[in-house]
């Protein structure tokens, strides 16, 4: 069964100021599926019940086969935390991704869990603030950098990037997951902000 015609929407509610850790909204530019209108097989692909009150997996569920794999490879990355990288420095990667690229919707929801786990709500503000060379320390500094050189051009990211998260204490599994981090939320970020924008919050 073939999905109902997307419709072009137009939104004048306001556009955030800035980056923040407080929760920014999102609007679509084109309109996602109504709630009554979802298939079993769209809501197979938002693995969850709860996201068919999100407007962005309402959209998304157009494809349900390619948002339920979008969905569980995001949880394996953020959720499947028992070897590898700390819950907090996995969501400090996807921030300094959604940080470069100017996502403000992601840098949000992904700053906040990074503040959470991190208990460093002045670092990652001052992430948010200055940007990706905020000194942060040399631990995130290297998550952060080699995060950001993933997010200018997959072939930006070397050895010297590698070699750097080795130093500041990093193993392999630990690597891995913030290339995972990073590379994922780069992707996440140009799909967000090619659907639609933030909303400033209330």
């Amino acid at each position: 069964m073939s999905a109902p015609e997307a419709v072009l929407r137009h939104d004048d509610a306001a556009h955030p100021h800035a980056f923040t850790r407080e929760q920014v909204g999102w609007t679509p530019h084109l309109a996602p599926l109504a709630e009554d209108e979802l298939t079993p097989r769209h809501r197979d692909g938002l693995v969850e019940p709860s996201r068919a009150r999100n407007e962005y997996f309402r959209l998304l569920a157009r494809d349900p086969e390619v948002l339920r794999a979008r969905t569980l490879v995001d949880k394996d990355i953020f959720f499947n935390a028992a070897e590898g990288l700390p819950r907090a420095d996995r969501e400090l990667a996807a921030t300094a991704a959604s940080r470069r690229n100017g996502c403000v919707f992601c840098a949000s929801v992904h700053s906040r869990f990074a503040a959470h786990h991190s208990s460093r709500t002045d670092d990652v503000d001052r992430l948010l603030d200055e940007g990706v060379d905020a000194d942060l320390g040399e631990r995130w500094n290297a998550i952060v950098a080699a995060a950001v050189a993933l997010t200018d051009t997959p072939s930006a990211f070397g050895h010297a990037h590698v070699a750097r998260l080795r130093a500041a204490g990093l193993d392999d599994l630990e690597i891995a997951d913030v290339i995972h981090g990073a590379a994922f939320f780069n992707w996440a970020n140009r799909l967000m902000l090619s659907l639609g924008r933030p909303v400033a919050p209330a």
